[in-house]
Protein backbone atom coordinates (compact mmCIF):
# COMPACT_ATOMS: atom_id res chain seq x y z
CA UNK A 1 0.00 0.00 0.00
CA UNK A 2 0.98 3.62 -0.64
CA UNK A 3 1.44 5.97 1.79
CA UNK A 4 2.76 8.60 0.25
CA UNK A 5 0.87 11.80 1.04
CA UNK A 6 1.19 13.36 -2.28
CA UNK A 7 -0.33 10.02 -3.53
CA UNK A 8 -2.70 9.41 -1.28
CA UNK A 9 -3.96 12.96 -1.22
CA UNK A 10 -4.21 14.05 -4.64
CA UNK A 11 -4.80 17.79 -3.49
CA UNK A 12 -1.16 17.58 -1.69
CA UNK A 13 1.77 18.22 -4.15
CA UNK A 14 5.05 18.30 -2.98
CA UNK A 15 7.55 21.88 -3.11
CA UNK A 16 11.02 22.45 -2.51
CA UNK A 17 11.91 25.52 -1.24
CA UNK A 18 15.04 27.63 -0.39
CA UNK A 19 14.53 29.62 2.20
CA UNK A 20 17.21 31.16 4.33
CA UNK A 21 19.95 29.17 2.36
CA UNK A 22 18.86 25.75 3.07
CA UNK A 23 16.34 23.58 0.72
CA UNK A 24 13.04 22.75 2.70
CA UNK A 25 10.73 19.95 0.90
CA UNK A 26 6.93 20.77 1.88
CA UNK A 27 4.13 18.53 1.02
CA UNK A 28 1.31 21.01 1.15
CA UNK A 29 -1.74 22.09 -0.62
CA UNK A 30 -1.63 24.24 -3.53
CA UNK A 31 -3.63 27.17 -2.17
CA UNK A 32 -1.15 27.56 0.93
CA UNK A 33 0.20 30.85 0.83
CA UNK A 34 3.92 31.02 1.71
CA UNK A 35 3.09 33.08 4.97
CA UNK A 36 1.76 29.68 6.13
CA UNK A 37 3.78 27.74 5.34
CA UNK A 38 7.20 29.85 6.64
CA UNK A 39 5.22 30.16 10.00
CA UNK A 40 3.31 27.09 10.12
CA UNK A 41 5.36 24.02 8.17
CA UNK A 42 9.18 25.37 8.97
CA UNK A 43 8.65 27.20 11.80
CA UNK A 44 9.92 30.34 10.63
CA UNK A 45 7.64 32.96 13.10
CA UNK A 46 9.69 35.58 12.85
CA UNK A 47 7.03 36.40 9.67
CA UNK A 48 3.74 37.95 10.90
CA UNK A 49 0.65 37.49 9.30
CA UNK A 50 -1.34 41.02 9.78
CA UNK A 51 -3.73 41.96 7.60
CA UNK A 52 -3.67 38.82 5.23
CA UNK A 53 -4.78 41.07 2.59
CA UNK A 54 -1.19 42.87 1.34
CA UNK A 55 -2.05 46.45 2.74
CA UNK A 56 0.41 46.43 6.28
CA UNK A 57 3.82 44.78 5.34
CA UNK A 58 3.89 42.53 8.41
CA UNK A 59 4.48 39.71 6.24
CA UNK A 60 6.96 40.75 3.78
CA UNK A 61 9.81 38.99 3.07
CA UNK A 62 12.47 38.40 0.40
CA UNK A 63 12.39 36.62 -2.87
CA UNK A 64 15.07 36.63 -5.04
CA UNK A 65 16.10 39.99 -2.73
CA UNK A 66 12.81 41.43 -3.75
CA UNK A 67 10.46 42.60 -1.05
CA UNK A 68 7.37 40.46 -1.16
CA UNK A 69 4.05 40.38 0.66
CA UNK A 70 4.39 36.65 1.72
CA UNK A 71 0.30 36.71 2.13
CA UNK A 72 -0.31 37.21 -1.15
CA UNK A 73 2.08 34.46 -3.02
CA UNK A 74 1.35 30.94 -2.68
CA UNK A 75 4.03 28.93 -1.49
CA UNK A 76 3.83 27.14 -4.91
CA UNK A 77 5.23 30.22 -6.52
CA UNK A 78 7.79 30.54 -4.66
CA UNK A 79 9.33 27.31 -5.41
CA UNK A 80 12.65 27.85 -7.60
CA UNK A 81 13.29 31.38 -6.05
CA UNK A 82 15.43 32.60 -3.20
CA UNK A 83 13.31 33.40 -0.04
CA UNK A 84 14.84 35.29 2.98
CA UNK A 85 13.10 35.74 5.93
CA UNK A 86 13.67 38.29 9.29
CA UNK A 87 15.53 35.71 10.60
CA UNK A 88 18.28 35.53 7.82
CA UNK A 89 19.65 38.99 8.98
CA UNK A 90 21.42 37.42 12.22
CA UNK A 91 24.69 37.63 11.64
CA UNK A 92 26.47 34.61 11.28
CA UNK A 93 23.45 32.61 12.09
CA UNK A 94 23.84 32.62 15.53
CA UNK A 95 21.24 35.72 17.12
CA UNK A 96 23.72 38.66 16.69
CA UNK A 97 21.91 41.06 15.72
CA UNK A 98 22.85 42.64 12.42
CA UNK A 99 23.82 46.20 11.20
CA UNK A 100 19.91 47.40 10.09
CA UNK A 101 19.05 45.85 13.40
CA UNK A 102 20.80 47.49 15.66
CA UNK A 103 19.91 50.54 14.06
CA UNK A 104 16.54 50.36 14.29
CA UNK A 105 17.17 49.47 18.04
CA UNK A 106 19.65 52.69 19.04
CA UNK A 107 16.54 54.79 16.91
CA UNK A 108 14.01 53.27 19.10
CA UNK A 109 12.25 52.31 15.57
CA UNK A 110 10.29 49.80 17.09
CA UNK A 111 7.91 49.86 19.94
CA UNK A 112 5.17 46.90 20.35
CA UNK A 113 7.65 44.69 16.82
CA UNK A 114 4.46 43.53 15.53
CA UNK A 115 5.71 45.45 12.29
CA UNK A 116 9.12 45.41 12.93
CA UNK A 117 10.10 42.00 10.83
CA UNK A 118 8.33 43.72 8.09
CA UNK A 119 9.81 46.80 7.94
CA UNK A 120 13.05 45.19 8.51
CA UNK A 121 12.36 43.06 5.44
CA UNK A 122 11.37 45.89 3.23
CA UNK A 123 14.40 48.31 3.94
CA UNK A 124 16.94 45.39 3.72
CA UNK A 125 15.51 44.47 0.04
CA UNK A 126 15.40 48.38 -0.37
CA UNK A 127 19.03 49.44 0.68
CA UNK A 128 20.55 46.21 -1.77
CA UNK A 129 18.57 48.31 -4.84
CA UNK A 130 19.26 51.62 -3.55
CA UNK A 131 22.35 51.80 -0.85
CA UNK A 132 22.15 55.46 -2.11
CA UNK A 133 18.78 56.30 -1.21
CA UNK A 134 18.15 59.85 0.40
CA UNK A 135 15.75 60.29 3.39
CA UNK A 136 12.59 61.06 0.91
CA UNK A 137 13.09 57.57 -1.17
CA UNK A 138 13.03 56.10 2.00
CA UNK A 139 10.22 57.61 3.53
CA UNK A 140 8.40 56.86 0.61
CA UNK A 141 9.44 53.24 0.55
CA UNK A 142 7.99 52.23 3.83
CA UNK A 143 4.48 54.61 3.62
CA UNK A 144 4.34 50.78 2.41
CA UNK A 145 3.78 49.19 5.19
CA UNK A 146 2.06 49.92 8.42
CA UNK A 147 2.85 51.17 11.54
CA UNK A 148 0.53 52.16 14.12
CA UNK A 149 2.73 53.04 17.05
CA UNK A 150 6.31 54.46 15.95
CA UNK A 151 5.04 57.26 13.58
CA UNK A 152 7.38 56.26 11.08
CA UNK A 153 10.00 59.15 11.51
CA UNK A 154 12.22 56.72 13.70
CA UNK A 155 11.74 53.96 11.10
CA UNK A 156 13.10 56.17 8.48
CA UNK A 157 16.24 57.46 10.73
CA UNK A 158 17.22 53.78 11.18
CA UNK A 159 17.05 52.84 7.98
CA UNK A 160 19.00 56.42 6.71
CA UNK A 161 21.56 55.31 9.25
CA UNK A 162 22.31 52.29 8.33
CA UNK A 163 22.70 53.27 4.71
CA UNK A 164 25.31 55.95 5.56
CA UNK A 165 26.80 53.23 7.48
CA UNK A 166 26.72 50.95 4.83
CA UNK A 167 28.54 53.40 2.68
CA UNK A 168 31.14 54.66 4.26
CA UNK A 169 32.05 50.92 5.15
CA UNK A 170 32.22 50.44 1.96
CA UNK A 171 35.92 50.59 0.36
CA UNK A 172 34.67 50.96 -2.60
CA UNK A 173 31.04 52.26 -3.70
CA UNK A 174 28.60 49.87 -2.42
CA UNK A 175 27.20 47.43 -4.42
CA UNK A 176 23.57 45.89 -5.19
CA UNK A 177 23.05 42.53 -3.50
CA UNK A 178 26.08 40.66 -4.45
CA UNK A 179 28.09 42.95 -2.53
CA UNK A 180 30.34 41.57 -0.47
CA UNK A 181 31.80 44.71 1.59
CA UNK A 182 28.45 45.35 3.76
Amino acid sequence: MNTDPVVTHPRLQLITLDVNGEQHDVVTEPRRTLVDVLRHDLRLTGTHVGCEHGICGACTVLVDERPVRACLMFAAQAEGARIRTVESLSEDGGGELNDLQRAFTDHHALQCGFCTPGFLMLAEGFLAERPEASKEEIREVVAANLCRCTGYQTIVEAIDACATARRGACVTPCGGPDSKEH
